[in-house]
Parts: structure tokens; sequence; C-alpha cells
């Protein structure tokens, strides 16, 4: 079984379960916690004065 992202063989078994390698589950895992830059967070977005309004 290969990694789905960069097609390197996947050797672990915790890798294999997930299905993919341990450098981009690390990366999938980041992006999961991080809204993509310039968007609000929910919580930003709720409570406005966190929101710089210039």
């Amino acid at each position: 079984m290969n990694c789905p992202v960069c097609n390197r063989p996947l050797k672990s078994a915790k890798s294999i379960a997930k299905g993919i390698g341990p450098v981009y589950a690390t990366k999938v895992k980041k992006l999961e916690n991080e809204p993509p830059e310039g968007q609000l967070s929910f919580l930003e977005s709720k409570l406005g004065e966190d929101v710089d309004q210039s």
C-alpha cells in the first residue's frame, strides 16, 4: 500500500492502518486544528470584539 499523498510505500502497521504516511498525517492533523489564513475562527465570529474593524 502506498501513501495517497506522496505515493511512497507505507511500511509501518500504524501508517497502513491510517492509510497515510507519518509526515503527511502530522501535516493533516495541524491543518485540522487551524482555520485557513485570513478566515475567522468560530469564537472570533461570535464575539465580534476580537475582530479588527479598521
